[in-house]
């Protein structure tokens, strides 16, 4: 029964630790990309004539 709780308590911690490490990330900008790859590909590139 002791391991269990053990168990859990490690779960707890290391959910913890990546629900710190996923606020550090939305608050240092790792999040904001406002012009994404995904949408880029939908527009056409501006090409440059060949003189």
């Amino acid at each position: 029964m002791s391991v269990i709780v053990i168990l859990i308590f490690f779960s707890v911690l290391v959910a913890g630790g990546f629900l710190i490490a996923f606020l550090w990330a939305v608050r240092s900008g790792q999040y904001e990309d406002r012009y994404t790859p995904s949408v880029r590909i939908l527009f056409d590139d501006e090409t440059k004539e060949k003189k």
